[in-house]
Order: structure tokens, then sequence, then C-alpha cells
């Protein structure tokens, strides 16, 4: 249902509950996703977190190893036993927890997953069993009798034997390899302090120049030793661990597709309404040169009103209409020249990918010569999306009492913000004929930080400015029922009193008139007044005055609004 009068537009369009969404089973979902030859392993949320800091222990320990090891070297060149010894305890300190981090049993798990999810894989214990129960099959056949199939896993390299205690080994020669250079220092140490001990004191330099071999060159290989083994263990680390850190992407991807499913549908959704809005607001204010260089200079401001609760189902509708809502900055408008004003080529083109979308509008020759050169060029028009949300039912009074609203001030703090840019860029470049425009986002910044339970002057504030920005405007709830009526109505009849200086007196009577009409599948059950009390029920169509009529003029609400009164007064006399 639309409700248009002038260059004022509600749009109330439902915003579905999760379940009301068709979707495919996650099943479905699951065994089109995944190959029947492997499936995800799951790790707790713990594992991911030590994985993780594995990596980071791994990445910070690796380089610093490498350090102290020139180190080493570099006293080793000079002779200098206290830098040696310094260097030494720096190099074992930082090795031994080193090791002590890959000592965790996360690491072999992982390794081992990792080799049993590759093809062709089978541990020692597998082979040997294997060998024993197909021996005499392997002696009776012939390898040129075997026939040989060519699988699509051909290209990825096979392990065909993965001993379960390799892993033990590799980070255990790591301490193996500091030991011998920790044997080696301590030699060469005590080897220089015999010789010191022995040798006559004026003949010492001659002594350690001609028979003392150098530390540096001893020392070398075994240093070398030490960072080819900590590579190693760095590379199997890193693998398996990143094999624990994909685990959990892989576990995720039949929820990421369904999450893409939804997002999609929620934003086909609020783009279908913000077209519609964009191409009303545009027919009726073509004529308007403010609106059109606006529309070239800063592009156009939507501000969505909702009116869900922070409570049970509602919760999750509004996290969705979060995100379609924040989905519609992507998208930009293009006016461009229809070939006729046939209907078949006044229908909005959306082309683009879920990055980016540019919406056609054709507009008939006429009407498309008055907009400005640049927009008749093909420059787009930007969206500045925003939304509002207070939840004003009875399940929103439990939320407040009893649950959590950061949602809703989550929601209205963000989307102030992007209102209160928008505004500072329309000034910018175009001067604004409201100057009350700042006031009112002041007091609006000052209710949406205030704790305040229905706090509906947020929607009220947000309203009027996007009414002064030539903007346009959404209201949902639910279902686009009770909620919406009751607060479109209510905008009505105050913009009537604004801005038609509709008398107080008459401001409820109006009220009641609009929220007394029918809806269309009630028209059929109205008596009519004239035909007194008789069982014949005859629509009561020639006092139902069609809402387009409103598009030629805003004065015609008032001329609707009388003759709904006289209607009203006439049935209950």
């Amino acid at each position: 249902m639309t409700l248009i009068f002038g260059l004022e537009f509600w749009f109330v369009f439902c915003i579905n509950p999760p379940s009301a969404i068709k979707m495919p089973d996650v099943h479905v979902l699951v065994a089109h996703s995944f190959s029947t030859a492997y499936q995800c392993i799951y790790y707790s949320p713990e594992h991911t977190a030590k994985a993780q800091e594995v990596l980071s222990s791994m990445s910070l320990l690796q380089p610093l190893i490498t350090g102290l090891s020139d180190e080493l070297l570099q006293a080793a060149h000079q002779h200098s036993s206290p830098a040696l010894r310094d260097a030494l305890k720096n190099l074992s300190d930082k090795t031994e927890q080193f090791v002590h981090t890959l000592k965790d049993e996360l690491v072999k798990s992982a390794l081992l997953a990792l080799h049993a999810a590759r093809p062709g894989f089978s541990s020692k214990n597998q082979r040997q069993s294997g060998q024993v129960h197909h021996g005499s099959d392997h002696n009776q056949s012939s390898p040129q009798t075997l026939p040989t199939v060519h699988s699509p896993q051909d290209s990825i390299p096979h392990h065909k034997e993965y001993d379960d205690e390799e892993w033990d080994r590799v980070w255990a020669s790591v301490a193996k390899c500091l030991n011998c250079v920790i044997a080696m220092v301590d030699k060469l140490q005590e080897e220089e302090k015999s010789k010191q001990d022995s040798a006559p004191e004026k003949q010492l330099a001659d002594v350690i120049t001609s028979h003392n071999p150098d530390w540096k060159e001893q020392l070398s290989p075994l240093v070398s030793s030490l960072q080819e083994c900590v590579k190693e263990v760095v590379d199997q680390a890193k693998t398996a661990m990143t094999f624990v850190l994909l685990q959990e992407a892989a576990c995720s991807v039949p929820q990421g597709f369904l999450l893409q499913t939804r997002r999609d549908v929620v934003f086909s959704q609020a783009m279908a309404a913000l077209v519609c809005g964009f191409i009303m607001k545009l027919y009726a204010a073509v004529q308007d040169k403010g609106f059109l260089q606006q529309l070239q200079l800063a592009g156009l401001v939507a501000q969505f009103e909702s009116l869900l609760s922070t409570y049970s189902e509602e919760i999750g509708m509004l996290e969705d209409m979060e995100v379609g809502i924040s989905d519609l900055r992507k998208v930009v408008f293009k006016i461009t020249e229809a070939k006729s004003e046939e209907l078949r080529d006044l229908q909005p083109l959306v082309c683009g990918r879920r990055d980016h979308f540019t919406v056609e509008v054709p507009l008939p020759c006429q009407l498309f010569q008055t907009l400005p050169e640049e927009i008749r060029e093909g420059r787009p028009v930007q969206v500045y999306p925003v939304l509002f949300n207070v939840g004003i039912n009875e399940q929103q009074t439990i939320a407040e009492r009893f649950g959590d609203i950061s949602l809703q001030e989550r929601i209205n703090q963000k989307n102030f913000e992007t209102l209160e840019a928008y505004c500072k860029l329309l000034s910018d470049k175009v001067p604004l004929e409201c100057n009350d425009i700042k006031e009112l986002l002041e007091t609006l910044g000052q209710n949406v930080v205030t704790k305040k339970r229905k706090n509906v002057e947020i929607l009220w504030l947000a309203g009027a400015i996007c009414r002064r920005l030539n903007g346009i405007r959404f209201t949902s709830c639910k279902s686009a029922k009770d909620r919406t009526s009751m607060s479109v109505t209510l905008e009505q009849c105050a913009i009537l009193r604004d801005e038609h200086q509709l008398s107080k007196d008459f401001f409820t009577p109006a009220l009641n008139c609009m929220r007394s009409r029918p809806t269309l599948g009630d028209i059929g059950q109205w008596q009519d007044p004239e035909a007194g009390s008789g069982t014949g029920h005859k629509p009561a169509s020639r006092h139902f005055y069609p809402i387009a009529l409103l598009l030629v003029s805003s004065h015609l609400l008032v001329v609707w609004l009388i003759l709904s009164l006289v209607f009203l007064l006439a049935k209950y006399q």
C-alpha cells in the first residue's frame, strides 16, 4: 500500500520473519557443497584460539632465534667469552620456549588429520596390516594386468605413508641441535681456559694466534643445522595450524551460503522499495530546479522508519533490515531518455553485481530535457539510506524492562552519523532553504543518546529532517498493518496541521477519519447510508476517492478530508 500526497511518500512494506522466507533445507545444501571424500573436522573455539596462539608464537620466535644465532657466531668470531655466554643463554631460552610451544598435542593431531585428508593416505599401521591381509592377492596379480584409473585428484601430491611419531622426531631434533651448540660452546671455552692456564703469560697471545682454531668455523655448521631444523618445524607447524583454522571456515561454508541467500532476499525487497520511491519522487519533483540540483551535486537521502521491537523474532527482522538498508549504499541511479512513452519503455533496468548496482530510470523525452546537463549525460545519482527504529508495541515494553535494546541504540546512533554527514555534504554544495535543519539535527542527536523508553521523538525528528532535505521516506513494521497505519495517519494529520493550516479542533476528527477507512477487502461489506438498513450491501465506491488523484496536488488531501468528514456525518445522522 502506498500513500502519496504532494511530495511526501510513505511506503509500507513487510519485512518477513526468518521462518517466513522459504529456503532450501540445510542438509541438501551441505550435500551439494561438500564432496563425500572429505568432511570438515570440528575444532572447539579453544583449539582455534590455541592454533592462532601457536602461529603468533612461531612468527615471533623464529626471527628471534635466527638473530640470536647470528649474535652467537659474531661473538665466536671475536673470541669473546662473556659475549658468547650471553648470546648462548638468550638463544637457549628462546629455543626452549619454541620447543615447548610445539610440544602441544594439537599440532601433532592436526598434522595427522592433515595427512589423513590427503588422497592416497595410509598410516604406518594401516600399511602394515594391509600388506599382511592382501599379501597373497598381490603375489597372484601382475602389474601389467592392473587397470590405470585416472582421478581428478591425481594432480594433488599423494602421501602414501605417515608415521604418527614423525612430528615428535621433528621438534626433538631442534632440542638436539641446541644441545650440540651448547656442548660445542662449552668445549671451546674449556679449551680456551686450559690453554690460558698452561701457557706462560708472556706467550699467551702467540698460543692463541698459532694453535687455537677459529670458534666461528666450529660453531657455524651446528648453528646452521639448528636454523634449518627450526625452519622445517615452523613450516610443518604453520601448515598444521592453518589447517585447523581452515576447518572452521570449511564448516561454516553452508551457513555462509544461507546467509548470502538471505542477504540477497532482504536486499531485493529493500531495493524494490527504493527504486519505486525514487521514481515516484522524480516524477513528482521533476519541475523543481532545486531538487534536481540537489540530485546532481549531493544525491538523495532515503529514510527508513522502522517500528519493530527488539524482542523475540522481530530482533531478526530488525537485523535483516539493518543489513539490507545498509547494502543500498551500493545502488546508484542513472536517468536515461526513454525510446517512447509506452509502458514497456519506461520500466527501470537494474544492472551490475553484488558489490555495485546501477538502476537506469527512463524518462519521457519532455521530462528528460528538463534535467541538468550532467544528469542527462549519465552522471549517477548517489543514494544515502538511513534507518531509525523505535519499538512501540507491548513487546518493546518487555524488552526495555527485562531485555536488551542495544541493537536499536546502535542502529540509531550509526544512522544519525550518516544523516549528519549527508547534511554537511549538502550544505557545502547547495544552500539549504530551511534554516532549522542544524537545530533539528542537534535535537535528534541528543535524543539518540538519551536513555528514554519508546522515544518516538527520534522518528518525528528524523522524518522532519528528511522532508526538509527533499528525501523519500519509508515506514514499516512487522506486517505493515497496525503500527504502520497508526504512524502514517498520524504523520498525515501533522502535515495537514503544520503545512495546510488544519485547525487543532479538527485534528482528532481528521485522524479518526483516516483510521476508520476500511481496507480494500472490506469495501464490499460497507452499507450504503442512502439505502437505509436493508439487507443489500453496496460498496460505497463513489465515496472512496482514489489516492492516485493526490499526485496532482497536495491540496487535494484537504478536499479528500472534507468530503470524508461530510460522508461520516451523513452516515451517523
